[in-house]
């Protein structure tokens, strides 16, 4: 039987049976990471026991737990800089029997790749949920874990864009979640980093509403070919969650 901390609770994801223990003092996940999942779930071409996955910024794990449910691969790294987060993600990944998929160690991305060369260039997939705001930018939260969730205060969004450029093997494959607002600087740190966009989604949280969330993916080495899908909505005019969103959670 798992061992649950002071203020920690187990979630059902509603991914099949896996659950995720959380601390909803600290951060607990939001849509965003559910939509990144699936969005290269779907993307990613030819997933396969052998793909390699790692997760920048994985905070709790609910991006590799979501992956072990809608794809095979069989090995999946996440990596945060936040040691409860970490220590809730190995506890998730036990729980759920997903021991022998999912890694999961506190690290920092602004030198993961240095202190673990053997890594680079390994793998096929990398998946990430940075910090939306700038440091100094917005009302920042007075609870340490959700301050470094959402903003960059320990590491910025070319410190992310880096590492999964130095971890990707050629023509592998990087899927982020961010805002809109941001969408010029993650091309620009892209192609700083030989990452070409290839592929974006707004998600709007109703039709005709302005998106609040962009999903982008590039790939390493990649042509320049980008295409622009259409918007995803993420409530219906009644406040229900649409069909394409709830297809996201299967």
């Amino acid at each position: 039987m798992t061992e649950l901390k002071q203020n920690e609770r187990v979630d059902m994801t509603g991914f099949g049976d896996i659950a995720i223990i959380q601390d909803p003092g600290e951060f607990c996940y939001g849509v965003d990471s559910v939509l990144l999942a699936d969005f290269a779930a779907g993307l990613f071409r030819k997933i396969s026991r052998s793909t390699r996955v790692a997760d920048l910024g994985t905070g709790s794990g609910v991006i590799p737990l979501i992956l072990c449910h809608k794809t095979p691969a069989g090995y999946i790294f996440g990596i945060d800089i936040q040691e409860n987060p970490i220590d809730r993600a190995q506890r998730s990944a036990a729980l759920n029997g997903l021991e022998d998929r999912l890694v999961f160690e506190v690290r920092d991305v602004k030198c993961f790749a240095e202190e673990r060369a053997d890594l680079k260039g390994t793998f096929d997939m990398v998946t990430c949920n940075p910090p939306y705001f700038v440091g100094g930018v917005g009302i920042k939260p007075d609870n340490p874990s959700r301050l470094i969730s959402r903003h960059e205060t320990t590491a910025s969004l070319e410190d992310f864009m880096r590492c999964a450029a130095e971890l990707l093997r050629d023509k592998g494959e990087l899927f982020m979640v961010h805002r809109p607002s941001r969408l010029c600087d993650i091309f620009q740190e892209a192609r700083k980093y030989s990452l070409e966009p290839r592929t974006v989604r707004q998600v709007v949280p109703r039709r005709g509403e302005p998106a609040n969330i962009i999903l982008v993916h590039m790939i390493k080495n990649g042509g320049s070919d980008l295409v622009v899908l259409p918007e995803l909505a993420v409530h219906d005019n009644d406040g229900n969650y649409t069909v394409e969103l709830q297809e996201a959670y299967q």
